[in-house]
């Protein structure tokens, strides 16, 4: 096999932009909590690239892509510590055991490795504002072994939910389609973060006291670096600088803009305004529903989806409301039904195989089952880890602590340097911790400047 340096440079290229994704996430999440615990939402998807970074170079890749055990996980040992994968004297490119052609396999994994990293990061939102930082590290590398490699291993891996799976032989002609994601990623992270509010339990004073956004210009720069690297993870799905991946690169673009307008259309309809938030939630419903489909759609399609994304997930996101959960960030508004949109809706919009285009219910049917297969497999894992941490080590910080603010009490850190009676206020607040002891109103201080 000789080495594609072209595609191999755009490999690189689109990994290091899914990289930026993640802090990019950290920004658009930070954004959406309140002053006294930016600094918590930000580490918690830093944390999730530490904890997932080195767990996937250990057994990550291998439990993935490795050989098959029983369709459900790859073998853990057979690349561990990406053993087998390095450029060697009889290999030099690295090329022996790569999954796309003409690309070194270091390369592969340095890709997938960044789409594991963003889909633990993804479920952070859902518990904002309340977590304890240690337990959500133990909880990275728990649930990104037992859920995430499992189930890409199903779906990219050959596993059960791929087309080499039995799903490939029970709907004639069709196969699952999940182009860059959208159960792997989106539905299994959503569905762990509606799981982990569950059991997490609400933020005090959740539908009572003010939660606003603290940052909007934050949240609008880390949309901006989502959509940014999103052409990362699509177009670089195609696993080539070729006409899939420009194909990738339009579809994503017209499901995004497309989704953005439908969002703003329902909220100026609901509530009167088309809000800047509205606006960066759109963009990102818009990237999650083509994910799945931006392979197999055309750009025509591609703006239905993301027009039926964009208003749905505006719709979606109240139900935490009517249902009483607290989705801290709506997780599951955006990236579980967003995710859903996108992964049923090659089942209507596939040029080849889509309903809407005269191919039958085929299609339709299988991107269903892989749908409720996704939700099934990381709601049932999400949920024994989450109550086993639970047990284990407690989910929420103390209620005074989450009063004051979980960057003072887990971090030691505040965000912003207000005026300087916040300034004193913060000082004194980490001073009784280290063993005045005693009341500390001007926590309570800092908290009424910070809301």
């Amino acid at each position: 096999m000789r080495l594609d340096s072209g595609s191999t440079a755009w490999m690189l290229v689109s990994a290091s932009m899914v990289l930026v994704m993640t802090p990019g996430l950290a920004f658009f999440y930070g954004g959406m909590t309140r002053a006294k615990s930016v600094l918590n939402m930000i580490m918690m998807s830093f944390g999730a690239m530490g904890v997932v970074g080195v767990v996937y170079v250990l057994w990550g890749y291998s439990a993935s892509f490795g050989p098959d055990v029983a369709g459900i996980v790859g073998n853990p040992f057979e690349h561990f510590g990406l053993a087998g994968l390095l450029p060697g004297p009889g290999d030099p490119n690295g090329l022996a055991q790569t999954l796309y052609a003409g690309v070194p396999a270091l390369v592969v994994v340095a890709f997938q490795a960044t789409f594991a990293i963003i889909t633990v990061a993804l479920i952070s939102g859902s518990i904002a504002d309340r977590t304890k930082f240690s337990t959500w590290l133990v909880f990275c590398a728990v649930w990104v072994s037992l859920c995430y490699f499992p189930l890409a291993h199903m779906v990219w891996g050959g596993g059960l939910l791929s087309a080499a799976g039995p799903l490939g032989s029970w709907f004639t002609g069709v196969a699952p389609i999940d182009f860059a994601g959208g159960t792997v990623v989106h539905i299994d992270a959503g569905v762990a973060g509606l799981v982990l509010a569950l059991i997490v339990g609400r933020r005090h004073g959740y539908r009572r006291d003010p939660m606003r956004p603290h940052n909007l210009p934050l949240v609008m720069l880390g949309a901006a670096l989502l959509w940014f690297g999103w052409f990362g993870f699509n177009a670089g799905s195609a696993a080539g600088a070729n006409g899939s991946a420009g194909l990738a690169w339009m579809n994503t673009t017209a499901a995004t803009c497309a989704a953005m307008l439908g969002w703003l259309l329902v909220e100026r309809i609901r509530d009167g305004h088309a809000t800047s938030l509205g606006a960066a939630s759109g963009v990102v419903a818009g990237l999650v529903a083509i994910t799945p489909a931006a392979g197999a759609l055309s750009p025509a399609g591609s703006l239905a989806l993301g027009a039926v994304a964009g208003g749905v997930c505006a719709v979606a996101i109240g139900l935490k409301w009517r249902l009483g959960f607290d989705d801290s960030l709506d997780v599951v508004g955006v990236h579980l039904v967003g995710g859903l949109v996108g992964t049923i809706g090659i089942g209507f919009l596939a040029s080849d195989t889509g309903l809407l285009f005269g191919h039958g219910a085929g299609q339709l049917a299988v991107q269903t089952v892989v749908a409720l297969a996704a939700m099934a497999i990381s709601g049932g894992v999400t949920t024994v880890i989450g109550l086993a941490l639970r047990a284990l080590m407690g989910w929420r910080v103390a209620a005074d602590h989450e009063a004051e603010g979980v960057d003072v009490v887990v971090h030691g850190e505040a965000a912003y340097d207000f005026a300087p009676a916040a300034a004193s206020g913060l000082v004194a607040s980490l001073q009784a911790r280290t063993g005045a002891g005693g009341p500390r109103p001007e926590m309570r201080r800092i908290e009424e400047v910070q809301a």
